[in-house]
């Protein structure tokens, strides 16, 4: 009894082993069915169409909705960062771009920012945006600020008094003695004072 029990499981065992075995092969087989024998064409990284990449020189830049200063700021490019060009402003200052940042996927970047690859058709820019709001003045406000001054009459004019002007007297005609001169007088002076010394020492003799 026991050994019929063994031969039964070894035979079972060779029976299972023997699926197990066919499933196998069967896999393999289809495994190498599924290879293609043609070649397949691989896809490359680079884009098609004109790049521009982003200069060394600034570590990152401003993306803006349209070409000009005017429109908003929808994101930043860093150095080194390359998109795919759609279009040129006129004059070639701004750079439209595919980028998802953007209104409808699309934004500009400054063309001396960038290196171009490419060439690039003129396409319309988008409209300049229009404000959100528009600054108005309250009137009333306003009217407590205005300042009104009285208008006054303007300043009379007054003569001054009269000048009063001091008179002198004339002098009266300079005597014949100040019309000498007096270098004249002195010498006279000196002549008679020696002449009174003679006469002084002549007497005394």
């Amino acid at each position: 009894m026991i050994r019929l029990k063994l031969l039964v499981g070894i035979v079972v065992g060779v029976i299972l082993v023997s699926i197990l075995w066919m499933q196998v092969r069967i896999g393999r087989a289809d495994g190498l069915a599924q290879i293609p024998t043609v070649s397949i064409p691989t896809v490359t990284s680079s884009p098609q169409g004109a790049i521009v990449t982003v200069t060394r020189e600034f570590d990152q830049i401003n993306v803006r909705g349209g070409p000009g200063g005017d429109y908003p700021i929808v994101g930043v490019l860093i150095a080194g960062q390359q998109l795919p060009a759609l279009g040129r402003s006129f004059g070639g200052l701004w750079i439209e771009i595919i980028y998802p940042g953007g209104p409808d996927g699309v934004a500009w970047v400054y063309s001396p920012l960038v290196e171009l690859s490419g060439s690039l058709p003129i396409v319309e820019p988008p409209p300049t945006p229009t404000p959100r709001t528009t600054p108005t003045i309250d009137p009333t406000l306003a009217a407590q600020f205005i300042v009104e001054i009285p208008p006054t009459g303007l300043p009379t004019f007054t003569a001054p008094p009269p000048l009063a002007l001091p008179t002198f007297q004339s002098q009266s005609q300079p005597s014949v003695a100040s019309r000498i001169p007096m270098g004249l007088l002195i010498i006279g002076m000196a002549v008679i004072g020696v002449f009174g010394t003679l006469l002084t020492f002549l007497r005394g003799r």
